[in-house]
């Protein structure tokens, strides 16, 4: 990957910007990257859109195929979990959505978010050689910061898994002066913390490639059995002290193991071990901890 160090400021030239890897997102750029069957063998690119998940989950209902990519150099709507609003500004980072059509049961859905922050941490780390650590459920840690959030959308039919969307906001080059006052002290990019400016359609290709390898292993019998200890060693939740905070109440512990099914186990100070499905989770000496 063409990578430049340096501390070069917003108002790069056009040249300068160009050998920083801070060129616009570009389709074909992306295409002849990839190495994938289906992932990002058809793509849409928008400069400005409302949020990628929305078009993608829109593109699905209407029938378009799996492996289908959605990114935009600028979201104004962007989302995360539990209805909470993504800043995405222009030029700075990955805003994208993966349509896929998995045909497995609903409960396993969950792994989806799994593989994808695996191939996000894996795709950093060979750009950069800084690996980011993962916070339960969906998040990326580096620096104590998070540096890229996942969020999974499910359609079902029944039992059965019609579409999955899953959307990756990943802070690249975005500088501290990009963020709100309110997000500068829980929030970085990959630029903050190594140096490094990103080629984005370079490492947008790289997460394709290990996203699309991940996803085809999850229907060999212990294809996420492998997958679960690869994330255990990456869970910065683990081990740690965590506060969760459900729709209906609060309480402390430890955070012990991710279970196959994708849910945290927390150990409480009485002794008892609680099974989290969702919800916040706060890890102490994280950004975010209170």
């Amino acid at each position: 990957m063409d990578k430049t160090k340096g501390r070069e400021g917003a108002g790069m030239t056009e040249e300068s910007r160009a050998g920083a890897g801070l060129t616009g997102l570009d389709r074909q750029a992306v295409s002849g990257l990839l190495r994938t069957r289906a992932f990002g063998r058809n793509i849409e690119v928008h400069e400005t859109i409302g949020s990628t998940n929305t078009r993608a989950r829109d593109l699905a209902m209407a029938g378009i195929p799996h492996g289908t990519v959605v990114i935009a150099d600028e979201q104004r709507e962007g989302r995360g979990r539990r209805g909470r609003s993504w800043v995405s500004p222009k030029g700075a980072g990955i805003w994208m959505s993966v349509v896929l059509r998995p045909g497995f049961k609903v409960a396993w859905a969950s792994r989806i978010t799994v593989i994808a922050a695996l191939s996000v941490s894996e795709a950093v780390y060979e750009a950069t050689g800084s690996r980011p650590m993962i916070k339960w459920p969906n998040d990326l840690i580096m620096g104590n910061k998070k540096v890229c959030g996942i969020l999974t959308e499910i359609r079902a039919c029944d039992a059965d898994t019609d579409f999955v969307i899953a959307g990756i906001g990943l802070n690249v080059n975005t500088h501290t002066d990009q963020f709100p006052s309110d997000l500068a002290r829980s929030a970085t990019s990959i630029y903050q913390e190594t140096g490094i400016h990103i080629d984005r359609n370079r490492l947008i290709a790289d997460i394709l490639n290990s996203f699309e390898t991940l996803y085809e292993n999850l229907a060999k019998p212990d294809g996420f059995a492998q997958f679960r200890m690869r994330y255990r060693d990456l869970c910065i939740t683990l081990g740690r002290r965590v506060r969760v905070c459900g729709a209906n109440e609060e309480f402390e512990g430890t955070a012990m193991d991710i279970t196959g099914e994708c849910t945290l186990l927390v150990k409480l100070d009485d002794g008892t071990v609680r099974e989290i499905l969702s919800g916040d989770v706060s890890v102490r000496g994280i950004a975010g901890y209170i």
